[in-house]
């Protein structure tokens, strides 16, 4: 297959990698509007660079990956799908939900595949986890707790334009919360602290963050958020039940120190970051794509699910700032 790539940031320029190794994928088209990103893909991985986004949408491509910044996804999905070509996008669908209903009523008419990108679906293990809760080996579910805790924050441009922390990085345990309850969230409580570099509240977002989740069987989701985590990249998902409980992440590379002298030994490089952690859940995501691209699998993640996530985000960015339970109907637009 023919697979094109917008953007080559740092996660473009780290899924060319990926993208240039799968064996179903026999070339790869890319640009960005930065002409040096797109030289060194070109130079590294043999692809075949193009100008402009209209470039490689005729360029013949099967479908299109789209990790550019947050404030084109909206555009960038329209466009794929007005030229009738399946397409991933990176999460989240848009920089607001008012956005992301627009491009929801405006792909309404069209039945081009479009994929949104939480490539913790395709972990291993939170898969393993997913099957367990739909199997109904926990009971009833009490409380599912899921953790993103970055090494170190991203520069201020990146965090500018993110979004926010709820956004930006929260967005992925919101996805998740919801995927492996198979629960739609109705309210949240969340609160957020700066106590990191001045940048953050200059741009009027928060470097730490939990959210508490009500979902509508009365499950309690809790997420825990932050750009400062010393010891690694922490990313977990537990989830207990009335008749056990489960957990992903929690792997030899977890970056945790026991206080237990009796607890196992771990592997004394943790993971570092998503690059790491993921790289085979975003193989397996891209994989998956090619599926959804060729006509043999429906999009297992369509706009509408990404959209429930920005809900869920935006709803922790008001309750923050208001200091107060929101419900997920006060900000729902649709």
């Amino acid at each position: 297959m023919r697979i094109g790539l917008i953007g080559l940031g740092r996660i473009g320029a780290f899924h060319a990698g990926t993208l240039s190794t799968i064996p179903a994928i026999d070339s790869l088209v890319v640009t960005d509007f930065l002409p040096e990103r797109v030289r060194e893909v070109v130079d590294r991985y043999g692809a075949q660079g193009v100008d402009t986004v209209a470039d490689l949408l005729t360029a013949g491509v099967d479908g299109v990956v789209v990790a550019a910044g947050t404030d084109t996804h909206a555009p960038l999905i329209l466009a794929c799908v007005e030229a009738g070509v399946p397409v991933l996008c990176e999460k989240p669908v848009a920089p607001d939900g008012a956005t992301g209903a627009a491009l929801l009523r405006r792909l309404a008419d069209h039945d081009v595949p479009v994929m949104i990108g939480f490539q913790r679906r395709y972990d291993v293990a939170m898969a393993a986890v997913k099957a367990a809760v739909d199997a109904g080996e926990l009971g009833r579910l009490t409380t599912v707790r899921s953790t993103t805790m970055d090494p170190e924050p991203p520069s201020r441009e990146y965090i500018a334009g993110s979004g926010g922390l709820y956004r930006d990085c929260g967005v992925h345990d919101f996805d998740t919360v919801r995927w492996v309850t198979g629960q739609e969230a109705v309210e949240v409580y969340a609160t957020g602290s700066d106590r990191g570099a001045a940048f953050f509240a200059e741009v009027g977002d928060v470097d730490t963050a939990t959210a508490v989740i009500t979902f509508a069987d009365g499950t309690l989701g809790v997420v825990s958020n932050t750009r400062y985590n010393g010891r690694g990249y922490d990313v977990r998902l537990e989830v207990h039940g009335s008749a056990d409980s489960i957990a992903a992440g929690i792997d030899a590379k977890w970056p945790m120190r026991s206080a237990d002298p009796a607890a196992p030994g771990r592997d004394p490089q943790p993971h570092r970051f998503f690059m790491d952690r993921f790289a085979g859940a975003f193989r397996a995501e891209f994989e998956t794509f090619l599926d959804v691209a060729a006509g043999k699998l429906p999009s297992p993640c369509t706009v509408a699910d990404g959209l429930e996530a920005d809900w869920i985000a935006e709803a922790c960015a008001r309750s923050a700032v208001e200091h107060r339970p929101v419900r997920i109907e006060e900000v729902r637009i649709l």
